[in-house]
């Protein structure tokens, strides 16, 4: 790497000014969108039912564009995979607007899937920031980029309102307002991917790396495209240990995050007092990532991943103990548990990465979202079964227990460690 060494400094402090940017609008884009999207659903089709499949469509477009857009970033880098997954998340929006234009929310639920191709594209853009990255900043390059998104998700749905309005305006329906805006949101990042990403950072590191040994049989001289088993095989121990962190934090927050406000509604909780609550555990969510990234740098991976983990356990306690109207207990418990996501995010992102050779990385971090989405949803859908089935506090053990094995590893892993 010699070659590009004096520049790489340079390079990345410009990789990460362009990636924190459309942190800010993709994370607006997203929330913008989503903020309202169950509502507007359940309006159209006059059904709570469906209400509840908009979240969850816009989660399978994210997992659903993983892979696509590894395996884009496997053979043409960052760039063209980020724009991709913009680009679908812009046209998402836009058929989501003509969707609600038209008052038919058959068309809505698959536009969302569509959009949830910038959240894709938002996932992944953290592990662009690690391309270039020194080894001992890489962690808190990661926490840098995921910082950045609490701009855009305390500001979006803040715009939502006025882009109602502005829709009324022009005589559309209220409710294709804010994803119009979204659209436009979601274009710009990708105009500005396009336009600023240069050079492509997993481009640089890759001509930089030695050349991997290519089978004969490979047409064109590229290696052959591995599917998500294949990949899960090729891993090695820590790799795995950071993939299976990452999608079981995710699927923990989603999961007990997802029901609160269902339980706060149960003792008559305003939507102000739950909005304050959501409102301190998204902050911690992203508040908190430079510092666990700074953590990570200093203290190690692995230690970082069993503080998450440990901080999961404390979450589920402190949250699933907690009467529905206590809502300073509540608030306490989605804060831990937005530090134990944050923490787990950011140092397991960087473990898998340091973990896999580069030509291998986009491929492994592909299928690292695609489980982290798939666990999300599978937390929502069954935080809402155990609670409807026994209880808030049972549903706080669950994911309790889930935690426990994750920091029992972590633990054993750092004691094990060499002096």
């Amino acid at each position: 790497m010699a070659t590009v060494a004096p520049e790489v400094g340079h390079l990345q402090r410009k990789v990460l000014r362009v990636l924190t940017t459309t942190q800010v609008l993709g994370a607006a884009g997203v929330t913008i969108g989503l903020a309202f999207s169950t509502l507007v659903a359940a309006a159209l089709a006059e059904s709570d039912a469906v209400g509840g499949l908009a979240q969850t469509s816009a989660v399978v477009g994210a997992a659903l564009l993983a892979l696509p857009a590894a395996r884009v970033a496997q053979r043409r880098g960052r760039r063209p995979a980020l724009v991709l997954g913009y680009g679908v998340g812009a046209i998402g929006a836009l058929v989501a607007a003509l969707a609600v234009a038209l008052g038919w929310w058959q068309l809505l639920l698959p536009a969302l899937v569509l959009f949830g191709g910038a959240s894709s594209a938002n996932l992944a853009a953290r592990y662009a920031a690690t391309d270039l990255a020194h080894p001992h900043r890489r962690a808190r390059s990661v926490g840098i980029v995921v910082w950045a998104a609490t701009i855009g998700a305390v500001a979006g749905p803040n715009l939502a309102d006025p882009a109602g309005r502005l829709a009324t305006a022009v005589g559309l329906p209220v409710g294709s307002g804010p994803f119009l805006l979204a659209a436009v949101v979601f274009g710009l990042a990708a105009l500005v991917i396009a336009v600023f990403l240069r050079p492509d950072p997993l481009v640089v590191v890759r001509d930089a790396a030695p050349a991997p040994v290519v089978p004969a049989h490979c047409a064109g001289g590229q290696a052959p495209t591995k599917g998500s088993a294949a990949v899960w095989r090729s891993l090695r121990s820590s790799a795995k240990l950071a993939l299976i962190s990452i999608a079981l934090c995710h699927t923990a927050m989603v999961g007990l995050m997802s029901m609160t406000p269902v339980h706060m509604n149960h003792a008559g909780s305003s939507l102000r007092v739950v909005g304050v609550v959501i409102s301190l555990h998204v902050a911690a969510m992203y508040g908190a990532s430079p510092l666990f990234g700074w953590m990570a740098d200093r203290l190690g991976r692995i230690p970082v991943l069993a503080i998450g983990a440990a901080l999961l356990v404390a979450a589920s306690g402190v949250t699933g103990m907690a009467p529905s109207g206590d809502a300073p207990q509540l608030a306490a418990g989605l804060t831990l548990l937005g530090f134990g996501w944050s923490a787990g995010l950011v140092s397991g992102s960087a473990l898998l990465t340091e973990s896999v050779a580069v030509p291998d990385r986009p491929a492994a971090q592909g299928l690292s979202d695609l489980c982290m989405n798939i666990g999300g949803a599978i937390g929502g859908i069954t935080a809402g079964v155990v609670v409807t089935a026994w209880s808030f506090a049972a549903l706080g053990l669950v994911v309790g227990f889930l935690a426990l094995p994750l920091l029992a590893v972590c633990v054993y892993s750092t004691l094990r460690r060499p002096v």
